[in-house]
């Protein structure tokens, strides 16, 4: 135990639904940064019971990861500690375990004080399983995916009252979720803006492809308006659209994907790691965010905005709340008949001036992931120093 008076050791105890990998989301982002001020545990998702015998993972544990800070670990559970879902109280109890392992090599790097941050609604037991002296909630999706509101979910209202740090990331969702917690904090999503901003290299995929290159990076999600896209990519058959990311499994934007691709001006590029993602929007003419409008997307706030404008190139959009006050720096537009002029109007040369362009990188320059990071550090410390604890 540290003597009385002793200053806090912190260790944050990290759980999400992402295996560690090369493809980097706000989590990886604000953990490895909080790593500067505390030792972080990514624990990754256990295997389910069915396949815990081929994981190879007998004994589990924790690894460093080269280019991080020495006090981020990515931590296995064993195949002796898989999810079962029945009996429940054997899955609880092996929750339990994975836990307090995790928790273990905390204390191992001399933390005294756990804070437990939870990224999703599904993993809100893990509250009940380890002893910790904060918990964080971090919303950083509206995890119903729903296009029509729904009430809100009873488990994850619970979970928000339960927690002692809620985070969201836009006003509509700090309004609907964070509102149930006095201790919340509406943070934006951010941006590794050095990655983003610094120029780079031609991308050897893009360099046969023509100019203007209208640009999107990002998952190819069904929450995207591919019919606007198609409808675009026809009536301007000398614009090159082009998509970079990893396809998710929806099947019913199949034959929409299949129309566009068919195509000779649309080009589909697959997934890139986090690293080359970067180096795609700098070498648009224009970076879009062609959402569908509803009561999912009302709530979110795209990763990509501040990506695109670290970039320095000009940004179409749908109209987004969580956009409000940004419309000096981003052209909104709704429909074919907009979009299609919007684009012309930020493919001309006043667009890209060295004003226009500082304009949109000071932008993303404040919400560098780093920076935000740093709010969340001060918090924890603010927190967890004055003993408002929540320990279970």
């Amino acid at each position: 135990m540290p003597s009385p008076g002793a200053l806090p050791r912190i260790g944050v105890l990290s759980l999400a639904l992402d295996t560690w990998g090369t493809r980097w989301n706000s989590r990886h982002q604000v953990l490895t940064r909080l790593a500067r001020s505390f030792p972080v545990v990514w624990l990754n998702p256990a295997p389910e019971w069915r396949h815990a015998l081929n994981v190879g993972r007998w004994r589990g544990g924790e690894r460093t990861v080269d280019g991080l800070p020495a006090d981020f670990m990515v931590r296995d559970s064993s195949a002796f500690t898989p999810v079962v879902y029945r009996p429940r109280w054997v899955g609880r109890l092996l929750l339990r375990v994975r836990l307090r392992q995790a928790r273990a090599a905390l204390e191992r790097r001399g933390c005294t004080h756990i804070v437990l941050y939870v990224w999703h609604v599904s993993l809100g037991n893990a509250l009940y399983g380890v002893r910790h002296d904060l918990s964080i909630y971090h919303i950083y999706d509206e995890y119903s995916h729903a296009e029509r509101e729904q009430p809100l979910d009873p488990v994850e209202e619970r979970l928000v009252r339960a927690v002692g740090q809620v985070f969201t990331v836009s006003p509509t969702m700090q309004s609907r979720k964070g509102a149930l917690n006095p201790h919340s904090v509406l943070l934006s999503n951010g941006v590794d803006y050095e990655a983003f901003a610094a120029p780079a290299s031609e991308p050897a995929d893009l360099k046969s492809i023509p100019h203007p290159r209208i640009g999107y990076t990002g998952y190819i999600k069904k929450q995207l308006d591919w019919d606007l896209m198609f409808a675009l990519a026809r009536r301007r058959p000398e614009w090159s659209f082009v998509f970079v990311g990893a396809r998710t499994a929806h099947s019913e934007i199949t034959p929409i994907l299949a129309q566009l691709e068919a195509l000779p001006n649309v080009h589909f590029l697959g997934a890139k790691p986090t690293s080359g993602l970067a180096t795609y929007p700098q070498h648009f003419d224009v970076c879009v965010m062609p959402y569908r409008v509803n009561d999912y997307t009302k709530y979110i706030y795209p990763l990509k905005l501040h990506e695109y404008l670290a970039s320095g190139r000009p940004v179409v959009t749908v109209p987004l709340p969580a956009l409000r006050g940004l419309e000096q720096l981003v052209e909104v537009a709704t429909g074919a008949d907009e979009w299609d002029a919007a684009i012309a109007q930020q493919l001309v040369p006043t667009a890209m001036t060295q004003e226009r362009r500082g304009l949109r990188q000071a932008e993303a320059r404040r919400h560098d992931w780093s920076r935000i990071a740093d709010h969340i550090t001060r918090i924890i410390r603010e927190r967890v120093g004055n003993g408002t604890h929540d320990d279970v």
